[in-house]
């Protein structure tokens, strides 16, 4: 007869379930007494709990007491049925409220009996806006490469004419509107170079993210000296496989929104951490990272918060609207998502890129 506790799994435990470790799916495995006994790495994140805290602990621990799953709980152990609850809203102890559907399955394996499948109604839809989003947005930078590319030969043949036709005026004071020409033309076309900046075909190395990271908040510090720019490393990260211009790019151009949204005056926090079993283009990755751009500013307006990265949309006097489309595209380049969540004294840019490309 066995006699060890029946609430904590034998010592080959997470070698018998490894591949529950690789699924993005949530899954956590109950004994007869409805006590955890295993979590993988996607019910950690879904729950915002850590294996170790809850190992012999009651479900209702996890899922909170009111999940509506019972029946199905007693079905599984005195049955060996299996169930499929949809739209079911469970309270977690911790972090609020979620919508999800959940596969109860019975199980015989060491000690557990029950195994629960967890799979968020709001990741599945944010799944598939996600990608409409990236759908309509690509069209829309197409549209304005092509555009661009159109205006770009035009621009050269007034630039060029409005410098022959100086050389032809002898009155200083007509060639300052020649100079006006060739001035706006240049300005036209930097612009129209920025657009054009984003399909470059990426230079790859191994880029340390916290190297990145400084050099931003060096360049944030020099252009906005009353702008306070804190640090939150996970120092334990790794390297990245990633064209580091294009990310110092991506960070820069949201810290130098931010600083300027504040009118130079606030706090712009930098935050790494790992984000375990995420799924980034289509893609399931053990560990990616996760960056956050967070500031103490006004908040975007809400009318722009469905457009933020579209080009030329800004809530700027003056802004050209490009530079969070030049981020997206970068991160984009780099098989990663990048989210922003708002309010007034919290405006939080999440980015999330696989640590290696092509895994």
């Amino acid at each position: 007869m066995n006699s060890r506790n029946p609430h904590v799994p034998s010592r080959n435990w997470p070698e018998r379930f490894s591949g529950l470790e690789l699924l993005a799916s949530a899954v956590a495995l109950l004994d007869a007494e409805r006590c955890i006994v295993y979590l993988n790495p996607a019910a950690e994140n879904l729950f915002a709990v850590s294996t170790s805290k809850l190992l012999g602990k009651h479900c209702d621990r996890l899922i909170g007491p009111s999940h509506g799953l019972n029946l199905a709980l007693d079905n599984a152990l005195a049955n060996d049925w299996s169930y499929t609850g949809h739209n079911l809203a469970i309270d977690r102890p911790i972090g609020g409220p979620l919508q999800l559907d959940c596969t109860v399955s019975p199980v015989q394996a060491d000690a557990a009996r029950i195994l629960l499948e967890f799979r968020p109604i709001d990741q599945q839809l944010r799944i598939a806006r996600e990608e409409q989003l990236q759908q309509q947005q690509q069209a829309n930078r197409e549209l304005i490469r092509n555009l661009a590319h159109e205006i770009k030969n035009p621009l050269g043949g007034i630039r060029g004419a409005a410098q022959l036709l100086e050389g032809e005026l002898e009155r200083p004071e007509l060639r300052e509107y020649t100079q006006v020409i060739i001035k706006e033309s240049d300005r036209l076309q930097d612009l129209m170079n920025r657009l054009l900046h984003s399909h470059r075909a990426m230079q790859v190395s191994t880029v340390s993210v916290h190297e990145v990271l400084e050099r931003v908040r060096l360049l944030i510090a020099s252009e906005f000296p009353s702008v306070t720019v804190e640090r939150d490393y996970d120092t334990s990260l790794p390297d990245l496989t990633a064209d580091r211009e294009q990310l110092i790019q991506v960070v820069l151009n949201i810290a130098r929104n931010a600083a300027q949204a504040m009118n130079g005056e606030g706090r712009i926090r930098l935050r790494t951490r790992a984000h375990r079993q995420a799924t980034l283009a289509k893609r399931r990755h053990k560990l990616a990272l996760e960056l956050q751009v967070i500031d103490n500013g006004p908040g975007i307006p809400e009318d722009l918060m469905d457009r933020i990265f579209y080009p030329l949309v800004s809530g700027r006097d003056g802004g050209t609207g490009l530079g969070l489309t030049l981020a997206q595209s970068f991160v984009h380049q780099h098989h990663g998502t990048i989210e922003v969540q708002t309010r007034p004294g919290n405006t939080v840019f999440t980015i999330l890129l696989p640590f290696k490309q092509g895994n």
